[in-house]
């Protein structure tokens, strides 16, 4: 690689590690950040988006400048803005700015945008450099451009099991399988999220808070599917203070005089199914980039089926808890040959003290 290519490669690195400060607090926004050098090739400004509603990563880079950018380059991880939304365009801003060249990572797959921020930067005449970092670009926003081409949340499912497979005794009682190391993991993991998934079984049996215990502000949305609608009437998902809840319900089986037990402050939506992928769908056009499954077996298994999880999270603990075979994290996928099974790829390992968590991922076409 030739010294300019590196320099190149450097500078947009820069931008997609300013991007990455943005972390868990940008959707339904995307991960961006941007670098802007002078004419001579010197750093003279950087930002990064934060939060929706708040100044693109361009416009702040611009907003942080010290001296002119004519002659100038940007570097930006993901094709600027054309349409105005809740802030104004940030093509706009580089074509009146007089900088040169803009190199960009990738397109931006949202249809108001992929292509156009581009093409108005070439017909004002600035060079446009495109793929840059491509691929370190694809996966820091690989929720948020899920969520675009799909209209479906990205779905990560996470689960604690026994070493020999099991979630729970034959009683059904679980707490705790993993050490509390790994569990003070996941609520760090959840702040990653933007929803967290359940279903009414896991409410009935559990009970949980579902939230980061204060790594996130605000919390995740919280989620409760629920064929039936018995939900209990108290919970501690229905304490709004904490969270935001929402319980999604399938309309063709429930039964809605349970709605009396659900508090005002809970959000409800009815579905037509209990189709997962209705789940999903309903997160994404609320903004859900990356949402979290910590769902019970059958919906595990359904959520599975109708393509909605994309990775992966396993905690392993070295303990055998014996019993029976449905204290497992699946349903029945019936499989009859060896070929049909689900395969899973780039898994990386870790240890939490005595314990395993993997990570995987599944094979995502989009």
């Amino acid at each position: 690689m030739s010294e300019t290519n590196l320099s190149h490669t450097k500078w947009m690195k820069r931008a997609i590690y300013l991007a990455s400060l943005g972390n868990n607090t940008t959707s339904p926004n995307p991960k961006v950040g941007a670098v802007i050098l002078d004419k001579n090739g010197y750093l003279i400004s950087e930002g990064f988006h934060f939060k929706a509603g708040m100044l693109h990563a361009e416009a702040m880079a611009f907003k942080n400048l010290k001296k002119h950018a004519k002659g100038g380059s940007m570097y930006v991880n993901l094709e600027p803005c054309c349409h105005k939304g809740k802030t104004p365009p940030c093509v706009d801003k580089i074509i009146s700015s007089g900088i040169k060249k803009v190199y960009v990572s990738i397109q931006d797959p949202d249809k108001r945008v992929s292509g156009k921020g581009i093409k108005l930067l070439k017909e004002s005449g600035i060079q446009v450099h495109l793929g840059l970092c491509k691929k370190e670009a694809l996966d820091l926003n690989k929720a948020f451009i899920y969520r675009n081409i799909t209209k479906k949340a990205f779905g990560v499912l996470k689960w604690a099991m026994s070493i020999d497979g099991r979630i729970g005794l034959k009683n059904g009682k679980s707490k705790w399988i993993t050490n509390e190391e790994s569990r003070s993991l996941v609520h760090s993991y959840r702040a990653e999220f933007d929803a967290i998934i359940i279903g009414g079984n896991t409410l009935r049996k559990d009970n949980p808070f579902l939230t980061t215990r204060g790594s996130k502000n605000p919390e995740p949305l919280r989620v409760v599917f629920t064929k039936s609608l018995d939900l209990p009437s108290k919970s501690n998902l229905w304490d709004c203070k904490k969270a935001k809840t929402i319980v999604i319900y399938d309309s063709s089986t429930a039964d809605e005089s349970y709605l009396t037990r659900i508090p005002k402050c809970v959000e409800v939506e009815k579905v037509s199914s209990d189709n997962p992928e209705l789940i999903s769908k309903v997160l994404a056009k609320r903004g859900c980039n990356k949402v979290l499954w910590e769902c019970g077996p059958k919906l595990a298994t359904a959520a599975i089926q109708s393509n909605c999880i994309q990775e992966i999270i396993t905690f392993i603990a070295p303990k055998i808890l014996g019993g029976e075979n449905s204290m497992n994290p699946f349903g029945d996928f019936e499989f009859r040959e060896m070929h049909e099974i689900i395969k899973l790829s780039d898994s990386q390992v870790s240890f939490i003290g005595d314990d395993i968590c993997v990570k995987s991922l599944f094979k995502t076409n989009f």
